[in-house]
């Protein structure tokens, strides 16, 4: 009796002792879980390795066996409308390449192609001012060259003939008056000046008047005034002309005009006396400078372009009028500015964009204002920044992502989230079947379909005779023969015939 009461004393002890360390337990929080870890960071879907726009809820692989790329929240808020992120081999992949924007001295000046033409200030025309005939035509082709005072032709004219006897008459009479009487020898001076004068009206100098008396009769030596090249020639030796026809025309080449035409954009780069450089690829290899001589004053309507003459020194005339060649305008050196490479510039003709790298595999496009063009590079006036990194090369395909992922972030929130949840790489599809889906892919269709149940039958509960309604003939036997002989039974064997 004492050992079960003993048994009894121990049991009640150690229940009371396990009850006291499970209330304590419920009352008094651990110390491992008084201090909250930290949560770990949820990620909110998982999106393609290789930047296509599927996404995942769950971690996964693509097709190659790449990890699918977590997306966080802070990601998300972090980033700026159409920021693209690209792994280390996407970015491999798309030959991705960045340089930095740099400040660099700007040549301002521009380009522009134009034709060698002759100075219009350096043409002559050998045009006589009176009737007559070519008696010799020692200019006698085209292109010839010739110097300042060589004979060119030789004419002949009786109203120039007139004008010499004249001439020579009247300076005779005065000789011989000197020291006469007076009225006569001023009469006579009027006589000679008068003939004088309609002889350098006709083109006739000085100093032949000196030697007139030693000149053929009727004859004249036509002279180049200028050094040149003979660029026209209509008449040939012994033709007529009249007074004002062109027997010759000649051009001074040791200066020449070369005319570009440059965009109205670009008209204030222009200006009179501006140092202008000509090149031909006829000329390999040489450089010839000038200035721009003229502005002509109005557009050209149809082209929208202004007329710039720049005058060129061709003292050995290398310079042939017809030379096509390319000019180029200095501008005013030592201005800098931020630059970036012309490849990096995505202009879509409404606005220019960049690609700037915000961070390692992290890509936002940038709406820049862009300035002037500097061969291989371009003028940044807005939008981007000293240092920062653009994008030029494979920013097109880069740029393609991004206004995908411009338009995702201009989804509501229910329809991110359903996009989010759409796995677009769980489908797990043989190749063959991969270009044409299902179109029942993912319905949950029974296993098997169960028959339709029949209408119920209105008569169901009445009791219907085990047989059909008994027919009023059943148990009439019916002859076999056909229908009786109403002579039947009538003895005919007593009849006789």
């Amino acid at each position: 009796m004492k050992r079960s009461h003993g048994i009894l004393i121990a049991t009640g002890l150690i229940v009371a002792l396990g009850g006291g360390i499970a209330l304590g337990r419920l009352t008094t929080p651990a110390a491992t879980t008084s201090a909250a870890a930290p949560a770990a960071r949820k990620p909110l879907y998982y999106r393609n390795p290789m930047g296509l726009p599927d996404t995942s809820p769950v971690p996964k692989q693509d097709e190659m066996g790449m990890d699918y790329i977590p997306v966080y929240a802070e990601d998300e808020a972090n980033a700026a409308p159409g920021t693209v992120a690209l792994s280390p081999e996407k970015i491999q992949t798309l030959g991705v390449r960045t340089e930095p924007v740099r400040r660099q001295p700007l040549a301002t000046g521009l380009q522009a192609s134009g034709t060698i033409a002759v100075d219009e200030t350096r043409q002559h025309v050998i045009a006589p001012r009176f009737d007559g005939w070519v008696e010799t035509l020692q200019a006698n082709q085209t292109g010839m060259a010739v110097k300042r005072g060589q004979t060119l032709a030789t004419v002949y004219s009786p109203q120039l003939l007139a004008a010499q006897e004249d001439y020579r008459v009247a300076d005779a009479a005065l000789r011989q008056l000197r020291g006469g009487d007076a009225a006569s020898l001023q009469s006579m001076q009027r006589l000679r000046d008068a003939a004088k004068r309609r002889l350098l009206n006709w083109g006739i100098s000085a100093g032949q008047l000196e030697h007139i008396a030693h000149l053929p009769p009727g004859n004249l030596a036509l002279t180049a005034p200028a050094s040149g090249v003979i660029v026209e020639k209509p008449v040939v030796q012994g033709a007529r002309f009249v007074a004002g026809d062109t027997l010759l025309r000649l051009a001074d080449l040791s200066t020449v005009w070369v005319t570009v035409n440059v965009p109205a954009a670009q008209i204030g780069q222009v200006r009179l006396g501006q140092p202008a450089r000509f090149t031909t690829p006829a000329l390999a290899g040489q450089t010839f400078d000038g200035q721009v001589g003229f502005l002509q004053p109005v557009l050209d309507a149809a082209t929208r372009t202004l007329a710039v003459r720049v005058a060129l020194p061709n003292p050995d005339g290398r310079l042939r009028p017809g030379l096509f060649g390319t000019v180029a305008l200095a501008g005013d050196d030592g201005r800098e500015g931020l630059t970036i490479p012309r490849s990096a510039l995505i202009d879509s003709g409404q606005r220019q964009i960049a690609l700037v790298e915000v961070a390692t595999g992290r890509f936002a496009p940038r709406q820049i204002s862009i300035g002037q063009r500097n061969g291989d590079r371009i003028e940044v006036l807005d939008g981007l920044r000293e240092g920062e990194r653009v994008v030029v090369e494979g920013n097109f395909l880069i740029d393609a992502e991004s206004n995908l992922r411009a338009a995702l972030q201009d989804m509501t929130p229910e329809q991110a989230a359903a996009h989010a949840g759409h796995d677009m790489g769980s489908h797990d599809m043989p190749a063959a079947s991969k270009a044409e889906s299902d179109p029942h892919a993912g319905h949950a269709m029974p296993a098997a379909a169960a028959p339709k149940p029949a209408a119920a039958d209105p008569h169901t509960g009445h009791v219907m005779p085990a047989a059909p309604r008994p027919d009023p003939h059943a148990g009439h036997a019916m002859p076999d023969q056909p229908k009786a002989d109403p002579h039947a039974g009538h003895d005919m064997s007593d009849m006789e015939h």
